[in-house]
């Protein structure tokens, strides 16, 4: 008796990635919960142009930076790398079909965590500078 093992293949909102990918932005927009589709219809021609540019620069090598955290992930996307800006430096966002719908900037943060370590000189009375 042989058991075959089938590789789960990733699908959103029961469609697979590939039957995404072929779709126009607008056709894909049905996939995508409301809010996200609802700035896709009103401003389909930027995503496009953004899509559009992100294939252009991923052809030729180049890394795909943008300020544009606003932006709605669609599948045409997905296995691309593109660097969104923070507010000092670009952080790199490699993108997986979890993410679509979602934002640009929800996955590059602009705010670090505090790390508290020790007190540093002049803290505390051990550590004041000696007069002379």
């Amino acid at each position: 008796m042989e058991i075959e093992i089938k590789s789960k293949e990733e699908k959103f909102r029961g469609k697979t990635l590939a039957e995404l990918q072929k779709l126009d932005v607008r056709e894909s927009a049905k996939f995508i919960p409301a809010r996200s589709r609802r700035t896709i219809m009103r401003h389909f021609d930027l995503v496009e142009k953004f899509v559009k540019s992100c294939e252009e620069k991923d052809s030729r090598k180049k890394r795909i930076k943008t300020h544009l955290r606003d932006m709605i992930i669609v599948p045409k996307l997905v296995g691309k790398t593109i660097w969104v800006y923070n507010g000092r430096d670009f952080i790199s966002v490699q993108i997986t079909i979890e993410m679509i719908g979602h934002r640009l900037g929800e996955f590059a943060l602009t705010r670090k965590y505090v790390k508290h370590t020790s007190a540093g000189v002049g803290a505390t009375k051990g550590s004041r500078a000696k007069k002379k």
